[in-house]
């Protein structure tokens, strides 16, 4: 016994067949409403009747969600048709009518690509398989078909779809909003990736994001991406603004630098024997590749070492000699860039002592030498030479110059009677000569004969007559208070001196006091009274002549005097 019709025989057949599409489409139901030629069911439901068009010869439905209104994302096609669902529409059943049969045939999916339902130029109906005892139909007009205007509630692409940064493990985009949101407004955008090679697009996160700028982070290191964002509503997701050239996921290219050390940046001097270790720090990213040469040739490996690292290049030289003396040149690579850096290194010994020596010339305590500069200087400039004498008693080295710039010097101060050696050292940064050269003759200090000449003594005659070069001052004093007169007088030979009182001499009185010393003659008066008042003249004689000068003095004061009489 067959199933019965699964189409209720009591409602609109184009309305049950368009519901029926619409569903298997993945598409709203609702919108049946607006195709023409269709008529909804009553409240009470109606029979169709016989000879009705299903669909109108003018439209085509399609599936894509922009123009149709469904949710589904713009590569995924909509739900196919089951075995069981053909079935029910190509077989016949005898217990349906023939319009129920052209309802049930209405909701097969034809094997058209996916998201269309293919339409008959010439009728106007779905292309079905046809069954073995087909419904005679009213013949259909034929009319062309045009594709359905885009809906307006799909919003229109993102604008200006950018890569803002890539770095080793993320990437991140930036769009500026659609020109058109749509009807029903904007729900968030939707981005999605796919990698260089695939078909399939992976969307970044599992809803729409209401974000203009989106980081995609946890990607795989030499990726190559291909990157799309689509602005989504509620009527479903428009068109994707996509960029044009895949990403590249790799690590940030960062400029190399080196940093040179401060003692580095000037000559670097080591002596021979002793060790080079250089320490280089440099910067860069990814991993910088470092290489080093050494006045411009490769390194000999077998003298120097290298050993280089993320973030720094040492040099290594166990036991320097002086043939790796030179400059040293790091370069560092980062793709096409590069940076380089350059160090002088002066590996020096001990000089060679001077060629050859000899003495010039000696007369009386001196001793005249030339030297010729050394062969060896030790790769470096000489700071000068040490010269150096001996006696031959006691052979005992006494230094005479040091870091003494010319080859030739003149030695003084030497002791009549001895014999000098001489010898020379010369002197670089790493000190003296590990030798000097020495003079093959002594320079003998011979004892000269001396005799003295004594020229013939004039004696001067330093006979003079008195003459007073400071004279007697007047004077005023107070009874009763000793007073002093003072006057200077030259004489060769030494004058007698004489004082007077008003002409008349004052020698021998005790009441007077005379002194001379040096010249300097002084008169001394003992408690002076008003009538010691007077003229007192020194006189100064000699075998050649007299000198005299005079003053006055005044004693002041009665009342002492009468105390005195009384």
């Amino acid at each position: 016994m067959r199933p019965p019709c699964p189409l209720p025989s009591r409602r609109e057949p184009q309305w049950e067949a368009s519901i029926l599409i619409f569903t298997c489409l993945g598409l709203n139901p609702s919108m049946a409403d607006d195709l023409p030629n269709i008529k909804r069911p009553s409240q009470g439901g109606s029979q169709a009747g016989p000879g009705k068009e299903v669909f109108s010869s003018q439209h085509s439905i399609s599936s894509d969600p922009r123009e149709g209104g469904g949710s589904s994302s713009q590569d995924q096609p909509g739900p196919p048709a089951s075995p069981a669902m053909m079935e029910k529409t190509t077989s016949e059943d005898p217990a349906c009518s023939p319009e129920e049969t052209a309802s049930e045939s209405a909701k097969v999916p034809t094997a058209e690509p996916p998201g269309e339902v293919a339409v008959s130029e010439s009728t106007g109906e779905e292309q079905v398989p046809k069954p073995q005892a087909p419904a005679p139909q009213a013949p259909a007009a034929p009319v062309t078909t045009k594709p359905a205007p885009p809906s307006e509630d799909v919003p229109s692409a993102p604008l200006l779809l950018t890569l803002e940064d890539v770095s080793n493990s993320s990437v991140t985009v930036s769009w500026e909003p659609p020109e058109r949101l749509g009807r029903l407004g904007l729900q968030g955008y939707v981005l999605e990736l796919c990698r260089e090679g695939a078909s399939e697009w992976v969307p970044v996160s599992a809803r729409p994001m209401m974000v203009t700028q989106q980081t995609v982070r946890n990607l795989a290191l030499g990726d190559k991406l291909l990157l799309r964002v689509s602005a989504v509503s509620s009527a479903g997701a428009g068109p994707p603004a996509m960029l044009d050239q895949p990403v590249h996921i790799r690590e940030n290219i960062e400029a190399p630098k080196i940093r040179v050390p401060r003692h580095l940046r000037q000559t670097y001097i080591r002596q021979v024997g002793e060790t080079v270790n250089l320490q280089i720090p440099f910067q860069g990213k990814p991993k910088p590749q470092a290489t080093w040469t050494h006045n411009g040739h490769a390194l000999d490996s077998q003298r120097v070492s290298v050993r280089t690292g993320d973030q720094d290049s040492i040099l290594f030289i166990r036991s320097a000699q002086r043939s790796d003396s030179g400059r040293y040149e790091l370069t560092v690579h980062v793709e096409d860039l590069e940076a380089k850096a350059a160090i002088d290194i002066l590996v020096i010994e001990k000089p060679g002592p001077p060629s050859s020596i000899r003495l010039l010339d000696v007369w009386g305590c001196n001793a005249a030498l030339q030297w010729t500069p050394p062969q060896d200087t030790g790769n470096t400039e000489l700071l000068g030479y040490t010269v150096q004498k001996a006696d031959k008693k006691t052979g005992q080295w006494f230094t005479v110059l040091e870091r003494y710039h010319p080859t030739t010097c003149t030695i003084s101060d030497l002791i009549i009677g001895n014999s000098y050696s001489f010898r020379v050292f010369s002197e670089n940064l790493c000190g003296l000569s590990a030798s000097a050269t020495i003079t093959k003759e002594l320079a003998h200090i011979q004892k000269a004969d001396i005799a003295a000449k004594p020229k013939g003594f004039i004696e001067r005659d330093f006979s003079e007559a008195p003459s007073f070069t400071q004279p007697l001052a007047d004077h005023t004093s107070t009874p009763g208070y000793s007073t002093q007169l003072f006057c200077s007088v030259r004489a060769s030979p030494k004058p007698k001196i004489i004082w007077m009182k008003n002409k008349m001499e004052i020698q021998g009185n005790p009441k007077y006091r005379a002194l001379s010393e040096q010249g300097v003659c002084t008169l001394e008066i003992r408690k002076p009274s008003p009538f010691d008042s007077g003229v007192y003249t020194c006189k100064a004689i000699n075998v050649l002549g007299e000198a005299s000068v005079d003053c006055r003095l005044e004693v002041k004061g009665e009342s002492l005097r009468m105390g005195e009489q009384e």
